[in-house]
C-alpha cells in the first residue's frame, strides 16, 4: 500500500500458513536513508582504525546473542516466510557457528602478506584494507543465515553494512541490527537495516559513500544490480539461482542417493538456490531410484520436514511450472498440483512435495529453476550423457555425483561438472569453512571462507625503501 502523503510504501507482513497480516512496517523516506548512510560512514571511519584482532573479537561476541534468541527468531521466521520452526532454529545456530568460525580464523585471513621485496627496497607486502559502507541486498529464504554470512566477515574486515532485506523479513532484519549494534565496542550505525522499497535501492547504491554491493536473489535482480554497480565502478558480489544437477551413476548407493536428493530438495520447502533441481539417473537404475525416492518422501512429515511456500503467488508459480512440465509429457510419481492440503494451511501457499519423472530438455522442470519442493528425474543413456545433461543449463551453482568409484566421482566432480561447488555422494550445503558461489548465470564472487572475507577489501600493495 502507498502512503499518499509521501509516496512511500507500507510493508504488510503476511503469515503464509494463515494468510493473515501480523505486522506492518513503514518505508523510510529519502532524508532518513541519507542520514543513515552518512552515519554509517562515520561509524566505518571509527571502526577501520580498531585493530583487526579486536574487530574480530568484538563481532565474534554476537554468537552468544544468536544462541540466546534462537527460539524467538525461529518462531519469527516461521511467521514471516513459513519455514518449520525446527529448521529456523537450526539456521540461527548455524549463524552462531559461522560467527565462532570467523572469530577463530578471521584475523589470520586479514593479516598482511609478505611478497618478494623489490630490488633496492626494504620490504614489499599486501595489506587488506576495508572499502567502506557496503550495501547488502538479501532474500527471504534464509532470512538470518544470508544476512550473517555476508555481514559478519565483511564487518570484521573493517567495513560497515547497510542491509536491504526482503520486504517480508524486516522483523528478522531488525533482530540482526539489535544483535550487532548492541555489542560492546561496536560504533552505532555500523550495521543498519534499511526499511525501503526497490526504487530507493538505486539511490543508496549511487551514494558516493557506498563502496559496493552484495546481492543474493534472482538472476533478474542480479543482472540489474550488477549492471548498476558496474556503471558506478563499485564492487558487486551476486549469488543467484541454480538448477543443480545430481548425477546418479549405475554403481551408486541408491539408498544414499535417494535420501540425499529428497532431504536436500524438500528442505525449506524447496526454496533453496543450491537444492538438487535435476536428478539425472542412469537408465539401468532409474526405476529402482524412483521407487526409493517415493518411499523416502512418504516418510517426511509436514511441519517438521516441510511447510508452506513463502506466499500464495509462489505456490501458483510452482503449480504452473509442474503443470506445464506434465503437459509436455512428464509423469507425476508423488504429490502434484492436486495433492491434498494439510489441516491448518489456510494461506493458499502450500504445495506438496512432488516427484516428476521422464523429464527431458525443453520441459520447464529441466530448463528453468523451480523454487519449490519438486524433484525432477531425468534419464541418462550413459555417464557421458549424464554429464552432458548436467551441464545443459545456464546455471552453475552446485552439483553432485553419486558413485561407489570414488576416484571416478572425484574426477567428474572436479573436471566435468560446470559449477562452483560439486560434492561426491552427498548433497551440497554451505559451511563457513568453504567458499560458496557459482559460475555462469549463478553469479559472481564468493561467500564464506577466506574468499568471502576478502571480497570487500582493498588489496593494497605496500613497498618501503
Amino acid at each position: 500500500a502507498r502512503c499518499a502523503s509521501r509516496g512511500l510504501v507500507t510493508f504488510p507482513q503476511v503469515n503464509p500458513t494463515t494468510g493473515k497480516v501480523f505486522k506492518e512496517y513503514s518505508e523510510m523516506d529519502e532524508q532518513e536513508v541519507s542520514a543513515i548512510v552518512s552515519r554509517s560512514n562515520e561509524a566505518f571511519q571509527e571502526w577501520r582504525r580498531v585493530p583487526t584482532v579486536e574487530r574480530v573479537a568484538r563481532i565474534g561476541a554476537v554468537a552468544e546473542g544468536l544462541r540466546a534468541r534462537a527460539d524467538e527468531v525461529a518462531a519469527l521466521m516461521c511467521q514471516e516466510m513459513g519455514k518449520p520452526v525446527s529448521q529456523g532454529k537450526a539456521e540461527v545456530l548455524k549463524c552462531a557457528h559461522l560467527v565462532d568460525w570467523y572469530a577463530e580464523h578471521g584475523a589470520g585471513f586479514l593479516k598482511d602478506v609478505d611478497y618478494p621485496t623489490l630490488p633496492g627496497f626494504r620490504k614489499s607486502y599486501v595489506s587488506y584494507q576495508p572499502l567502506g559502507v557496503i550495501l547488502s541486498i538479501m532474500p527471504w529464504n534464509f532470512p538470518m543465515w544470508q544476512v550473517m554470512r555476508m555481514s559478519v566477515p565483511t564487518i570484521m574486515a573493517g567495513n560497515a553494512v547497510l542491509l536491504k532485506h526482503a520486504p517480508n523479513c524486516f522483523g528478522t532484519a531488525a533482530v540482526c541490527e539489535e544483535l550487532l549494534q548492541s555489542l560492546p565496542g561496536v560504533p552505532q550505525g555500523l550495521f543498519r537495516s534499511l526499511v525501503i522499497d526497490v526504487p530507493q535501492i538505486s539511490n543508496v547504491l549511487e551514494h558516493p559513500l557506498v563502496q559496493g554491493v552484495a546481492l543474493t536473489g534472482s538472476e533478474g535482480a542480479g543482472r540489474i544490480i550488477g549492471a548498476k554497480a558496474g556503471g558506478l565502478l563499485k564492487k558487486a558480489v551476486v549469488e543467484l539461482g541454480g538448477s543443480d544437477a545430481y548425477a546418479i551413476l549405475a554403481d551408486a548407493d541408491l539408498d544414499a542417493a535417494a535420501a540425499a536428493v529428497v532431504n536436500a530438495r524438500i528442505l525449506n520447502g524447496g526454496q533453496v538456490c543450491v537444492a538438487p533441481k535435476r536428478a539425472i539417473v542412469l537408465k539401468s537404475v532409474k526405476a529402482a531410484f524412483e521407487q526409493k525416492v517415493v518411499e523416502n518422501l512418504a516418510q517426511k512429515k509436514y511441519g517438521v520436514d516441510f511447510g508452506p511456500l513463502v506466499h500464495s503467488k509462489a505456490r501458483q508459480e510452482v503449480a504452473k511450472q509442474v503443470a506445464d512440465t506434465q503437459a509436455a509429457g512428464a509423469k507425476v510419481l508423488a504429490g502434484g498440483v492436486d495433492a491434498p492440503i494439510p489441516d491448518g494451511e489456510t494461506g493458499g501457499a502450500f504445495f506438496a512435495p512432488t516427484v516428476l519423472t521422464d523429464v527431458k530438455p525443453g520441459m520447464v522442470a529441466f530448463d528453468n529453476e523451480i523454487f519449490g519442493p519438486v524433484i525432477a528425474i531425468i534419464e541418462a543413456e550413459s555417464e557421458a550423457h549424464a554429464i552432458k545433461l548436467a551441464n545443459r543449463s545456464p546455471y552453475g551453482l552446485g552439483g553432485a555425483v553419486f558413485t561407489q568409484d570414488l576416484e571416478k566421482g572425484e574426477r567428474i566432480a572436479k573436471s566435468e561438472i560446470e559449477c562452483g561447488m560439486c560434492f561426491v555422494n552427498d548433497f551440497v550445503r554451505s559451511d563457513p569453512s568453504l567458499p560458496f558461489g557459482g559460475v555462469k548465470n549463478s553469479g559472481l564472487g564468493r561467500e564464506c571462507a577466506a574468499f568471502g572475507m576478502l571480497e570487500f577489501v582493498n588489496v593494497k600493495t605496500i613497498c618501503v625503501k
